[in-house]
């Protein structure tokens, strides 16, 4: 049976260890952390995530600053308050929340972010310098699934990661992070052919697909680490890209949904955020 890998509890560790570093940065500079949450229209899951953002910046110390616009606010409108944001002092990182309402090119938005301030890496010059292996701040979700991997003590020298889903925020950084820590990856896509045989060769499976239950455990070889990012509803009830009562059968580690990956990505923005403060700091 397969162990749990518990996002809440490892969350948990990293929230005290960044609320702890907040504190040290306010005591030393004389004001907190600044993240602006940009949020455009009235999305429910967006509206969901944003909340939860609020509640974690205030429990580590981070004072967080919400503009929330009108689905009538124009491209325009919104990197004019980027490029303010981006001049202010005491906004230490930026996110701007997706989706964003229709007509608006999320692109040319994104790029309006200074990357010293893109916490949750959408700006496409981030992006770049991701790929690249120079400082860069990874997208959240992505970030958090390394860590949650590393809390295994997963060694990924020689191990075969399997990715399903080439999403920007999810997939294709993810494989970027995992190639760095020298693992060989295979990268998924709907196209794909003989999906189940390629995912069976993973030591290392991880699911961004976006559809429900979709790994059952003719995916997985017996051993393998599960990590299901995806966040769908079957029958009125949450439940994620892997069908979980089956792979806890044959994985050796797994994450749950809820409460496996999704607290990390709140984290790893609320570290991203105390980073970004720390080097705005230090590069002057």
């Amino acid at each position: 049976m397969a162990k749990i890998l518990n996002g809440m509890e490892l969350s948990k560790q990293m929230r005290d260890m960044v609320a702890e570093l907040c504190c040290q940065f306010e005591l030393k500079y004389g004001h907190t952390v600044g993240l602006a949450i940009i949020q455009v229209g009235d999305n429910p899951s967006a509206t969901s995530y944003v909340k939860n953002n609020l509640r974690m910046c205030k429990e580590v110390g981070i004072s967080a600053y919400l503009h929330k616009l009108p689905a009538k606010t124009t491209q325009e409108e919104i990197i004019k308050l980027i490029e303010g944001l981006n001049a202010d002092e005491t906004v230490s990182g930026i996110l701007l929340q997706l989706p964003l309402p229709e007509g608006i090119d999320v692109h040319k938005v994104a790029c309006a972010i200074a990357p010293t301030k893109d916490v949750d890496g959408l700006n496409p010059y981030t992006a770049g310098n991701l790929y690249f292996g120079y400082p860069a701040f990874a997208p959240c979700t992505p970030s958090g699934v390394l860590e949650l991997l590393k809390y295994t003590k997963t060694e990924f020298f020689g191990k075969h990661a399997v990715i399903v889903g080439a999403s920007n925020i999810v997939g294709k950084p993810m494989s970027v992070l995992l190639m760095r820590e020298q693992a060989t990856v295979t990268v998924c896509n709907i196209y794909t052919k003989n999906l189940p045989e390629i995912c069976r060769q993973a030591d290392i499976l991880i699911s961004a697909a976006g559809k429900a239950e979709l790994i059952t455990k003719e995916y997985v070889k017996p051993g393998a680490t599960v990590i299901d990012v995806g966040i769908n509803f079957k029958n009125k009830k949450l439940v994620g890209d892997v069908k979980f009562d089956e792979v806890s059968e044959v994985a050796e580690w797994i994450t749950p949904v809820p409460g496996g990956v999704g607290p990390m990505t709140v984290t790893m923005l609320m570290f991203n955020t105390y980073a970004a403060a720390i080097e705005g700091k230090e590069s002057k």
